[in-house]
């Protein structure tokens, strides 16, 4: 059999074994391994390092993918050194050890100070964990709740949420927030008590929550919910977005 036969052949065998990257990568590593003088042992475990991590990086493009954060946000590119969120916390948080705890996280200030940013970022450090994470606005969550109760399948809806090892919901309250969605959010924190870590953002301090959810009664259970396991951080300053836009650094120059 000729050689052209032979690449042939593993080619096919490795589409019908279904691995990829084996596949791509085995002819030049076999003609380096052949130059090299590989023992062959190591060229087996080569090919299936590179299989592996050809997996685990496609896992992490769909869970990325999956929990639809709204950019690409990193703790790298978190500037502690403008936050009010002390480094101590920051660093704390940014080991993860919370969200297999079940615990949640509220971080509550003024627009600008960074808020959505961190969550963002402790978000995408979740994912690199290999954990699964869901990003929502509360109109997008409320959607999903609503869409789940006309389509008899909010049970199945909220399952899918406690099964995520964290869910965020950004920018509570920065529209208005009616009954019937106010009751979606509380079936959701209330689903997610204990069993799936929740991260909150928000313009309005916790003692507040009373006038985005109607009402009182529905207020004071979501929070009693949601701030029982809660890891509670309150931003202060002015906003971040319109310092650096009156600074000029909120675009490229001309």
């Amino acid at each position: 059999m000729s050689d052209n036969q032979v690449v042939d052949e593993i080619d096919a065998m490795t589409r019908r074994l279904h691995i990829p990257h084996i596949r791509r990568s085995f002819y030049d590593l076999a003609l380096t391994a052949k130059a090299q003088r590989w023992d062959p042992i190591e060229l087996i475990r080569v090919l299936l390092e590179i299989e592996i991590k050809g997996r685990n990086e496609k896992t992490l493009e769909k869970r990325r993918i999956a929990a639809n954060l709204p950019s690409n946000r990193t703790l790298e590119g978190f500037d502690s050194s403008i936050s009010s969120i002390p480094a101590q916390t920051i660093h704390g948080l940014a080991n993860l050890e919370w969200i297999p705890r079940k615990e949640n996280l509220l971080v509550l200030g003024p627009p600008g100070t960074g808020k959505s940013f961190f969550a963002e970022a402790l978000a995408t450090q979740a994912i690199e964990a290999g954990m699964r994470v869901a990003w929502y606005s509360p109109e997008a969550l409320c959607d999903y709740i609503k869409v789940a109760k006309a389509t008899d399948t909010l049970a199945l809806a909220l399952l899918r949420l406690m099964r995520l090892d964290l869910v965020v919901i950004d920018d509570l309250g920065i529209l208005p927030v009616d009954s019937v969605d106010s009751e979606a959010l509380y079936r959701v924190v209330n689903a997610c008590y204990e069993k799936t870590s929740v991260i909150v953002t928000s313009n309005f301090p916790i003692g507040s929550f009373d006038e985005i959810i109607t009402p009182r009664s529905l207020a004071t259970a979501l929070v009693d919910r949601l701030a029982h396991h809660a890891h509670l951080i309150e931003t202060k300053g002015d906003s971040i977005r319109l310092a650096q836009a009156l600074s000029g650094k909120g675009v490229v120059p001309l």
